[in-house]
C-alpha cells in the first residue's frame, strides 16, 4: 500500500477571526507539510481545486500551488485531487498545457487527477446550470486532453468545446503521459473508471466494510479496461482521517478537538450533489467533533486511523485486506497547529509507512514505464 497527504486549504471560521493572515498561513502550512512528507516516506501529495467556497477550501488556482510544491520537493508525486476538466471551468487545452508543463518541470512527478465538480455554487459560477450535463462534459474532455498530448496537429469539433487545427504545447516529458485518475464515490463511477482504465480517488470515506464492494467492482472491471489513455492505471485511493502520536490517548484527545466537525459540515453545505446522510443536521447547525467513544468505534471499524504507530498499523491493515492501493490522509482539515501536523506526518511516515510500503518506486511510475517500453 502507498500513502498520500490531502491538501484542502480549509480555514476554520474561528481561526480566521483570530488571525488576519489565516489564508496565507494555511497555504504555507500545506506547502511545508509536503516538504516534510517528502523526507519521510510519503509518496503523494494531493491538492484539491475549489472555487467560491469560503472557509471550506481556499485552494482555487491549484496549478500554481502544485508547481510551487514540485519545485520544493525531490521525490514525492504531486497530484491534482482534482482538476475540474469541464470546459466552462477549465478549457481542455489549457488543462493539457498546464499538466504537461508540470510534468516537464518535475521530471515526471505530476499525477493528473480529474473530476467534474460536485457543488452547484461552483458550477453556477461558471454558467453550468445542470449538474447532470457535467458527466458528458467530462467524458468528452478527458479523451480529448489525451489526444492533445499525442496528435500533431490537433483539431476537434465537439458538443462542449471545439478547436481549429493547432499544436497543443508542451507535450509531457515522461512518455506517454502522466497517470490518469478520476474522483468516484458510487458503484457506477467505480465501474466506469475501471472500464476507462483510470485510477479512482474516493473522497466519500467510510469503513473498509462499506467500501469493500466498491473496490471489488473496480477490480473486477479493470481487468477488461479499454483505457482512454495510453495505459491502465490500476489504482484505488481512498481518503480517511488520521492522527498518529507516540501516546495513544494524546492522539485521540486531539482528534476529539480537531475542528473537523465544522469541515465536514461544510462538505454537505457546499457539495450539494453529494447524498446527505441522515445524521447531518440542517445548515447552519454543525456536525460536532467526534467524542472519544465514537473515535474508539471508528478505530475498531477502520474508519479512523488514530493512536500510536501500532494502533495506526492495525487500522491500515483493514484497508489492505480489502485491496485498497493507497490511503490519502488529510490532517490539515482541522484547527491543529502546524507543529502538530508536522509531528504526526513525520511519525507516521517514519514508523508506519515502511511497514506497508517497501517499494521505493511509485506504482504509477511502473505502469507508465511499461507503457513507454511497448
Amino acid at each position: 500500500m502507498e500513502f498520500g497527504l490531502f491538501q484542502g486549504g480549509f480555514i476554520h471560521k474561528d481561526v480566521a477571526a483570530k488571525n488576519p493572515n489565516a489564508e496565507h498561513d494555511r497555504l504555507m502550512s500545506e506547502v511545508d507539510l509536503c516538504e516534510v512528507a517528502d523526507l519521510h516516506n510519503w509518496k503523494y501529495a494531493w491538492f484539491t481545486e475549489h472555487h467560491f467556497l469560503k472557509e471550506y477550501s481556499h485552494i482555487s488556482a491549484s496549478e500554481t500551488l502544485m508547481a510551487w510544491v514540485l519545485a520544493r520537493t525531490q521525490n514525492i508525486h504531486v497530484a491534482s485531487g482534482i482538476i475540474n476538466i469541464t470546459p466552462p471551468v477549465n478549457h481542455p487545452a489549457r488543462v493539457a498545457e498546464r499538466v504537461a508543463m508540470m510534468d516537464l518541470v518535475s521530471n515526471g512527478r505530476f499525477e493528473f487527477g480529474t473530476g467534474r465538480g460536485s457543488s452547484s455554487t461552483e458550477m453556477g459560477g461558471f454558467g453550468i446550470t445542470d449538474p447532470e450535463i457535467t458527466r458528458d462534459m467530462y467524458e468528452e474532455a478527458i479523451r480529448e486532453i489525451v489526444r492533445m498530448w499525442r496528435d500533431e496537429p490537433y483539431s476537434f469539433d465537439g458538443k462542449f468545446f471545439s478547436m481549429p487545427e493547432r499544436n497543443v504545447l508542451p507535450k509531457p516529458y515522461v512518455k506517454p503521459h502522466p497517470p490518469l485518475w478520476v474522483a468516484a464515490g458510487n458503484p457506477e463511477t467505480f465501474e466506469r473508471a475501471a472500464k476507462m482504465g483510470i485510477g479512482v480517488i474516493c473522497f466519500t470515506g467510510g469503513t473498509p466494510e462499506k467500501m469493500a464492494p466498491l473496490v471489488e467492482t473496480y477490480k473486477k472491471h479493470i481487468k477488461d479496461a479499454e483505457p482512454v489513455g495510453a495505459y491502465v492505471n490500476d489504482n484505488i485511493a481512498i481518503t480517511t482521517s488520521f492522527m498518529c502520536l507516540e501516546d495513544r490517548d494524546e492522539a485521540r484527545n486531539y482528534m476529539a478537538h480537531s475542528g473537523n466537525g465544522r469541515q465536514q459540515t461544510l462538505v454537505f453545505h457546499y457539495l450539494d450533489t453529494f447524498p446527505k446522510p441522515p445524521f447531518v443536521p440542517d445548515w447552519p447547525t454543525e456536525i460536532p467533533d467526534p467524542t472519544l467513544e465514537s473515535i474508539e468505534k471508528g478505530f475498531q471499524s477502520g474508519a479512523a486511523i488514530v493512536g500510536n504507530p501500532d494502533d495506526c498499523a492495525q487500522g491500515i491493515q483493514k484497508w489492505v485486506d480489502i485491496g485498497v492501493d493507497q490511503l490519502i490522509m488529510g490532517p490539515s482539515g482541522s484547527t491543529y497547529p502546524h507543529a502538530l501536523l508536522e509531528r504526526t506526518v513525520t511519525l507516521f511516515g517514519d514508523e508506519v509507512i515502511p511497514r506497508f510500503d517497501k517499494d521505493p518506486e511509485h506504482s504509477t511510475s511502473k505502469y507508465r514505464s511499461a507503457a513507454a517500453a511497448r
